[in-house]
């Protein structure tokens, strides 16, 4: 069975389907408010240190507690810890839109919002995870990670041009509001998904910290665990940040406005979408690792390339390709870790994967945003693809050993999945 087959299959699960419409309103929204927050920082400071600065604030807070909260997903039931994270998302949505509408936003203003959102998704990210892997079961996993991929690229799409429009027409305002709509949304379908707790009883159970840390040894212990952390930490670190840079390369390098800034965006996410369907058609996870590794050198390759025009309309078909090369790392990155974590490792496992791929570009974009006040926007985004070269260069070495580690056929693992959902 392959394409639309494996698609439709794993479609056929109720309360999948029901996931994937919420998932597909909130990720928009997701877009509408990071396009909004970015120009309103631009607009506000017209510095790519700021940019940085308010990127490191929303991604950061997973770094410092992500661990934590995959140990609590752990402890507790995936589905419930998700709706209390969706209802705290809701009311920050909120309250951000208020302030803009009483007309008391600052920067500084953003930057609390953005951390209080940044605490948020360190708790709702590894819940998110374990629970997409409870409702459809092992089988059907890697599909179900591709396809909330398209759901989320195809926001990227969409969200980013109506972001924009939104901006550009009735101002910031408007714009998070459809992000509180959003978030809405997802939280009603949520409360309409039924499923047995996720929650895995354990005698030897120590305290919060103690079980964080034996999560650590765990992941540190598996060498292709540690092989896909390592990828993703430096990938995260000096690729994925020029994303936040976007709105000084849309002002600065290609004297443009938002509609260019939210139309990059939207190139972008229709790169990824077109590399989530090819993944979601796949099945299984033979190959991963493979092109996993090629990724990186597409995405040095593109970069450089984008860093050495100043043309916008040669740069649109760059952004193309970086988004399919993006989200081909990260279905197979998140495919891979999860089918090799043991089930009561498994919110551990994801919320270390949730420290590195938020905390990661956390930083970078605190670093790049720094060192574009000084060097200009380029420099930073081409030494990060220098860098991501070295990286590919190093994975070669690894790939066949990788693979045959990560890519074997693994006894499945009980899931929910079979006990609670019948395709129809």
């Amino acid at each position: 069975m392959s394409g639309l087959a494996i698609i439709r299959q794993v479609l056929s699960n109720r309360n999948y389907r029901r996931y994937v419409i919420g998932n597909f309103f909130s990720t928009s929204g997701n877009w509408v408010q990071r396009v909004a927050m970015g120009w309103l920082t631009w607009e506000l400071t017209n510095s790519a240190a700021w940019l940085g600065m308010i990127a490191f604030a929303d991604l950061f807070p997973t770094f410092l507690i992500g661990l934590f909260a995959g140990t609590l997903v752990d402890r507790t039931d995936a589905m419930k810890m998700l709706r209390v994270t969706q209802l705290l998302s809701l009311a920050q949505a909120i309250g951000l839109t208020a302030l803009v509408f009483a007309d008391h936003v600052t920067v500084w203003w953003l930057l609390v919002f953005a951390l209080l959102r940044g605490i948020i998704v360190a708790f709702n990210r590894p819940a998110r995870m374990t629970a997409v892997y409870y409702i459809v079961g092992r089988e059907n996993l890697s599909s179900a990670i591709a396809i909330n991929s398209m759901v989320f690229n195809s926001s990227r799409f969409i969200g980013p041009a109506l972001g924009g429009v939104l901006t550009a027409a009735w101002g910031v305002g408007w714009a998070f509001a459809y992000n509180a709509f959003s978030y809405l949304v997802f939280l009603t379908i949520l409360m309409l998904i039924r499923m047995p707790s996720t929650k895995i009883e354990s005698k030897n159970r120590g305290s919060i910290l103690a079980d964080s840390w034996d999560g650590v040894r765990y992941a540190l212990g598996q060498s292709g665990i540690l092989f896909l952390l390592i990828i993703m930490l430096l990938d995260s670190l000096f690729v994925r940040p020029f994303i936040d840079l976007l709105p000084g390369f849309s002002d600065k390098v290609f004297g443009r406005g938002v509609d260019a800034y939210s139309t990059m965006l939207t190139i972008h996410g229709i790169g990824a979408m077109i590399g989530g369907y090819f993944m979601a058609s796949r099945g299984g996870v033979a190959g991963f690792i493979r092109m996993m590794i090629w990724s990186l050198l597409l995405l040095a390759v593109s970069l450089i390339a984008f860093t050495t025009i100043q043309i916008y309309w040669v740069a649109l078909p760059i952004m193309f390709i970086t988004g399919i090369a993006f989200v081909i790392q990260g279905i197979a990155i998140q495919t891979l870790l999860q089918t090799s974590v043991v089930p009561e490792m498994r919110g551990r496992v994801m919320g270390l994967y949730g420290v590195v791929a938020r905390g990661g570009p956390a930083v970078g974009a605190l670093i790049m945003g720094w060192l574009s006040e000084f060097l200009g926007l380029p420099a930073p985004v081409a030494g990060g693809a220098v860098l991501c070269l070295i990286l590919w260069a190093w994975a070669r070495t690894r790939e066949r050993p990788m693979s045959a580690m990560l890519e074997r056929d693994i006894e499945e693992y009980p899931s929910v999945a079979r006990r609670r959902d019948r395709p129809e």
